[in-house]
């Protein structure tokens, strides 16, 4: 492959309330038995993508834990491999990542020992499938300097978390607004971009020369005029999961046949590290339907329309509706459940009721797995 691979997963999302108290956004369980980092270092595996970088920070430990073998995305070769920065103090920096620019400029030694001619930078935090050298060809032919991957969303939705997008005929961007308040276009920037290897070292080391941090601020828009940068359009499954809804929404589409389809038995397929657990098990009286179960649950009562994520135990006469459950949760008998997110490890007491009214709630439980 042509080109090297940096994953953006170092920041935090305030906008995912509790969910992001212990984990990174890019460590969040995604359609029973994934993360979110593994649709991003599938697509690089899948794009025969072999040096994949992955800039980590924040709540960074389950993340690292995730990432700490590479066979299983099938980086593990004498050529390349899975590399996990996180920041490290030097004698000439003593600073965490200030930004996205400032990430890579703090592990710009690696880029630098790079043999391949192009980068493509890419978040942690989204869910799709998409083929890389695609994109690459379509950059090059165009002759541009930088590539941003672009997806139109429907009339009417709030983009006002993501870049929005002017081009021209050519599909050469024009104007590059982030995070609008009123927003005046409904194409956005999906955080995933190319450019060619020597050039990015160049823009990264101006830009810390002048000490600005932040990749689409201080690059993309500082330059926009400057530098021949063009919108590649992508129509499939495309979702970035930095809120709670938006997380609760892309859980639940995997609900649905086509998008489900699409990315478990469609080529190429999604990785993931996986677990030695036993399947589920559905005892006498349960009821599933429309859900996704993991492996390791226990189903005693009823669940419909939910996700239940690795080590569920389900509870006599339990019902469990429109909600996400995450890995290791014991539920106690008679208790209730509907537009939740129930945070993994906890322990729901029997006769329980939890009932998301004004939109999705996140619940959390101290108790001690053992109390009486």
């Amino acid at each position: 492959m042509r080109a090297v691979g940096i994953v953006l997963a170092g920041g935090n999302s305030h906008k995912m309330k509790e969910l992001t108290h212990k984990r990174a956004v890019a460590a969040m369980p995604i359609a029973g038995s994934y993360r979110a980092i593994d649709f991003a270092l599938s697509n690089m595996s899948n794009s025969h993508i072999q040096k994949v970088a992955v800039l980590t920070q924040y709540n960074a430990r389950s993340l690292n834990e995730h990432l700490n073998s590479s066979k299983w995305w099938d980086f593990g070769r004498k050529q390349g491999g899975l590399y996990v920065f996180t920041p490290t103090i030097t004698l000439d920096n003593g600073y965490w990542y200030r930004g996205t620019a400032d990430a890579i400029y703090q592990n710009l030694d690696f880029l630098k020992r790079c043999h391949e001619p192009y980068v493509i930078i890419t978040s942690g935090d989204a869910v799709y499938k998409m083929d890389y050298n695609k994109v690459l060809e379509y950059h090059i032919a165009k002759k541009a300097d930088i590539t941003v991957v672009c997806k139109d969303v429907e009339p009417g939705e709030d983009v006002s978390r993501f870049g929005t997008v002017k081009m021209d005929g050519s599909m050469r961007i024009e104007e590059f607004e982030e995070k609008p308040m009123i927003a005046t276009s409904n194409t956005i920037s999906t955080g995933i971009y190319i450019l060619r290897r020597r050039q990015l070292i160049d823009l990264i080391e101006y830009c810390a020369e002048e000490e600005r941090y932040d990749f689409v601020t201080d690059i993309l828009i500082r330059y926009k005029n400057l530098k021949r940068i063009y919108g590649y359009k992508i129509k499939g499954y495309w979702s970035n999961i930095s809120t709670v809804d938006a997380y609760y929404q892309t859980n639940m589409d995997f609900l649905r046949p086509e998008v489900r389809n699409d990315f478990f038995k469609g080529h190429p397929s999604i990785y993931s590290k996986v677990s030695d657990l036993p399947p589920a098990k559905y005892n006498p009286g349960a009821s599933v339907k429309n859900s996704l179960v993991a492996s390791g649950c226990i189903i005693n009562g009823t669940v419909e329309n939910s996700i239940l994520f690795k080590k569920i135990f389900v509870g006599n006469n339990c019902v469990i509706k429109n909600s996400i459950i995450l890995n290791d949760v014991y539920l106690g008998d008679n208790t209730y459940i509907e537009n939740c997110i129930v945070e993994s490890r906890d322990t729901i007491r029997a006769n329980a009721r939890y009932v998301g009214e004004n939109g999705v709630k996140i619940v959390v439980e101290k108790n001690e797995r053992y109390a009486l």
